[in-house]
C-alpha cells in the first residue's frame, strides 16, 4: 500500500488538500452512506471512505514529505487507529444520515465559514472607504496632469470594492439559507 491508496479511495490527486480532502470526504459520504446507496458494496465502500478521510487528516504532513514518512505513518496508523477507524465507520453504517451530518466530524468539514465573511465583508468596507476618502483628498489637494488618472483609479477601485462586497453579500445570503435549513432540520427533528 503506498500514499496514492487513500487518495485513490475519495478520488482525489496525490498531495490534494486538507480542503480538498474534506470536500471528497463529504461528497463519497453522501454517495455510499446505506440510508442513501442500497447496493451491497456501499457499506464497505463507506468504510473505507471513513478510513481514508481519517487517515489523511491525521497524517497530513507526514504524507507529503516521503515513502518512509509514508511507510512509518502507516504503520503507526495500522496500530493504533485503523482498528478504531473501522469500528466507528461500521458503527456509522447502522446510522442515519441525518444524525451523521450533525456529528463533528461532518461539521467540521463544511464549506460555509462565518469567519470567512464577516472578513471579506472588512475587506470589501476597507476598500470602499480607502477608494472614497483618497478620491475626495485628491479632489481637494489636485495634481496638475493626473486628474484623468485619478478618476480611472476611482472608478476602477470603486468597481473592485462593489465586486468585492456583492460577493460576500451572495456568500453571506447563502449562508444565512444553510443556517435557516439546518436550524428548521433541528427543530423538525426535536
Amino acid at each position: 500500500m503506498n500514499s496514492d491508496f487513500y487518495y485513490k479511495i475519495l478520488d482525489l490527486p496525490p498531495n490534494s488538500s486538507i480542503d480538498e480532502i474534506k470536500k471528497a470526504y463529504r461528497k463519497k459520504v453522501l454517495e455510499f452512506h446505506p440510508d442513501i446507496n442500497h447496493s451491497p458494496e456501499a457499506v464497505d465502500l463507506f468504510i473505507a471512505v471513513s478510513e481514508a478521510y481519517d487517515f489523511l487528516i491525521s497524517n497530513y504532513d507526514r504524507t507529503l514529505k516521503d515513502q518512509e514518512e509514508f511507510d512509518k505513518a502507516m504503520d503507526d496508523w495500522r496500530k493504533y487507529r485503523q482498528d478504531r477507524s473501522q469500528h466507528r465507520s461500521a458503527d456509522s453504517t447502522y446510522t442515519s444520515y441525518a444524525h451523521i451530518r450533525n456529528a463533528g466530524i461532518y461539521k467540521s468539514s463544511r464549506i460555509y465559514d462565518a469567519a470567512t465573511i464577516v472578513f471579506s465583508f472588512l475587506v470589501s468596507i476597507i476598500v470602499l472607504t480607502y477608494t472614497i476618502s483618497g478620491y475626495i483628498y485628491r479632489l481637494n489637494n489636485p495634481i496638475a496632469g493626473l486628474e484623468k488618472h485619478a478618476v480611472l483609479s476611482f472608478i476602477l477601485l470603486l468597481m473592485l470594492g462593489m465586486t468585492f462586497f456583492v460577493i460576500s453579500l451572495i456568500y453571506f445570503l447563502a449562508y444565512l439559507e444553510v443556517s435557516a435549513k439546518r436550524r428548521k432540520k433541528r427543530s423538525n427533528t426535536a
